[in-house]
């Protein structure tokens, strides 16, 4: 059961979460209008092409931050470890804030948010995984119901180990976002994507050592 002392925290973080929700909602509203071209083809004058860094890094991150940040609510209410909690609302608070400003960003491109490409096409070389993941480091549908039913420790070590190699596959992605995309905001939200999850990384490390856990 959750402290007394715990409660105002938990209640301003939710509060945090619905705010940013709120206002990707309303970004994505200020910014319909003037996705039309002219010509009727959907894209905005001067968008960066469906076929482009910018487009696929945006479309294929927020897929990646959407389970990091259902891995992070999940293990919210599977652990008392404020340690634990408190980075999973980090993840939760960072992740659906970028992922919030991506969307925004292909709706103000005229660019659909979805796509029949395959997965990090943009990079070069895309996904096909055999392991029934999405793309590089996300978590299977078996490995997701592992992290629901496990509490406490168990929740901790697994919901650790799943977002470190969550992170380590995003990273990589970032990177490539922030070496090869041509407009300045994605190359800079990349960049600083990169370094806060390979920060991360090494504070999760750390947290799975002090539980006797490997990565």
């Amino acid at each position: 059961m959750t402290s007394v002392a715990r409660l105002p925290r938990a209640l301003v973080w939710a509060g945090t979460v619905v705010f940013v929700v709120a206002v990707a909602l309303v970004l994505l509203m200020v910014v319909r209008p003037s996705a039309a071209s002219p010509s009727g083809s959907g894209a905005s004058a001067g968008a960066p092409s469906e076929s482009s860094a910018d487009v696929g890094f945006a479309r294929d991150m927020s897929v990646h931050h959407q389970q990091a940040v259902e891995m992070a609510f999940i293990v919210r209410d599977r652990t008392e470890d404020e340690d634990v909690r408190r980075l999973a609302y980090d993840i939760i608070n960072t992740q659906a804030n970028q992922r919030g400003m991506m969307l925004g960003w292909l709706e103000s491109w005229g660019r659909p948010k979805s796509s029949e490409r395959p997965p990090m096409e943009w990079m070069g070389h895309p996904v096909n995984a055999s392991d029934g993941s999405l793309m590089p480091g996300m978590a299977t549908d078996t490995q997701l119901d592992g992290l629901r039913a496990a509490s406490g420790r168990d929740a901790e070590v697994r919901f650790l180990r799943l977002m470190t190699v969550h992170h380590r596959a995003g990273a990589d992605m970032a990177r490539a976002a922030a070496g090869s995309a041509a407009t300045d905001e994605i190359r800079e939200l990349a960049a600083g994507m990169a370094r806060a999850q390979e920060s991360e990384i090494s504070l999760m490390a750390d947290m799975l050592k002090a539980r006797g856990a490997r990565p």
